[in-house]
């Protein structure tokens, strides 16, 4: 990694954990979840607005009506809350049902302005949302070209670019953390380069979101998409357009014009009761920095707050994790060991000598954990890995939802069964 590269990070108390938990009831339960790569459950403030939207305003857009007026306010307001997680405006947030379905629709609006011989530089590292639209280019004469993790420690590094890069370049894909791995990568870097290459960036954040406050201007990314139901919210997503990048894009209906507008990656499909939910988000994460203002007015300090509240929380959690997995002699621990480095999020993964990986999860299940094996749609990642015939990783995902009795399950058990 960048050597330079040390996101900011200082301590801030937020709510207590008891108070936190009391926000998600899909956690009154005798089970123990560490699964939250793949879906967090939503907050009460979520499951409330989109209560709220179903019950009072479940009624079509653009009509001249009231009611049809207030369900566009309610899906307006979660479009700006998004808007605010990103410090973007909301003119630059497209929403949908989920992460691959936009970035499949950008990938089809860019189509247009590419030529045959044009590149574009995917990872082998990605989430496949984040690669095949991209490799589907190669119909039309784009050249594509893989930007491949290192082996010895499974990240992406930004000097690997500069062979990659080229006059041809038009635009690069990667993550900003691996789902698989949990190394947070040095955006701005990454960035630098590919900008003055004269291409595009295009960053899947899923991963980093739950964890890590976003700022795309500090980023200076041209494209980034993250999927809300990750983020302590409904099943939707969110992708930011740099807003010099949006008349560029190819419309995805022909009575669709031209237009500075993200609709025009948003036709047909985008859920309105759950957009209407994701305002809750922000009243969450303003309710755990202590404002007590709407989540729509939510301040700088407020998201600093609680953003570095959840970081501090999870670094706790995931140290005894790591510490155990790390020195396991049978263990291979993927990603950094160190649960202080400020680029590891607690998305943990590991194989295990002489099993398969479907093994320890349903070892796991008597003591009520759950936890998941597989691939997890980084299917390249883990080939690179060689560890399909094994049945990929196993998985332990955590958020700072989680309770340190749920952490000292989870290694008890898992000092058992490894």
């Amino acid at each position: 990694m960048n050597p330079t590269f040390q996101p900011q990070t200082t301590t801030h108390r937020v709510r207590s954990v008891d108070e936190i938990r009391e926000q998600f009831p899909a956690l009154a339960s005798d089970w123990a979840f560490f699964d939250h790569a793949g879906g967090s459950p939503p907050a009460r403030q979520v499951i409330d607005r989109v209560a709220r939207y179903m019950s009072e305003v479940p009624f079509q857009h653009g009509a001249s009506y009231p009611l049809s007026q207030q369900a566009v306010a309610g899906f307006d307001a979660g479009r700006a809350s998004m808007a605010r997680m990103l410090n973007a405006t909301p003119g630059e947030v497209a929403l949908g049902p989920s992460s691959t379905t936009l970035v499949a629709r950008l990938a089809r609006s860019l189509a247009p302005s590419l030529a045959p011989g044009d590149e574009v530089v995917v990872t082998n590292l990605d989430h496949e949302t984040n690669i095949t639209p991209w490799r589907r280019l190669e119909a039309q004469g784009v050249r594509i070209r893989e930007w491949a993790f290192r082996d010895e420690d499974q990240a992406l590094h930004p000097e690997d670019l500069d062979e990659l890069l080229s006059d041809r370049t038009r635009l690069v894909a990667c993550t900003h953390c691996s789902n698989l791995i949990g190394t947070i990568h040095d955006v701005p870097e990454i960035a630098r380069r590919v900008h003055a290459a004269g291409a595009k960036l295009c960053v899947d954040g899923v991963a980093y979101a739950p964890h890590r406050r976003i700022d795309i201007r500090a980023l200076d990314v041209d494209f980034y998409v993250f999927s809300t139901y990750k983020t302590f919210g409904p099943h939707a997503a969110a992708l930011f357009v740099r807003a010099d990048n949006l008349p560029s894009l190819a419309t995805q209906g022909f009575f669709f014009q031209p237009t500075s507008n993200p609709k025009i990656l948003e036709p047909g499909s985008t859920p309105y009761e759950l957009v209407g939910g994701l305002a809750g988000v922000t009243d969450y994460l303003a309710w755990l920095a202590g404002q007590e203002s709407d989540g729509s007015q939510i301040t700088d300090s407020a998201l600093e707050t609680a953003w570095n509240g959840i970081e501090a929380r999870e670094r706790e959690l995931l140290r005894p994790l790591l510490g155990l997995l790390a020195d396991h002699p049978r263990v291979t621990l993927y990603g950094l060991a160190d649960g202080d480095d400020p680029r590891r999020v607690p998305t943990v993964s590991f194989s295990v000598e002489g099993r398969q990986a479907s093994e320890i999860p349903a070892a796991l299940h008597e003591h009520k954990l759950a936890v998941r094996f597989g691939h997890f749609y980084a299917h390249r990642a883990v080939e690179a890995l060689g560890l399909h015939d094994r049945g990929g990783v196993v998985r332990a995902s955590l958020l700072h939802i989680n309770d340190e009795a749920e952490i000292e399950r989870l290694v008890a058990a898992l000092d058992e069964v490894l």
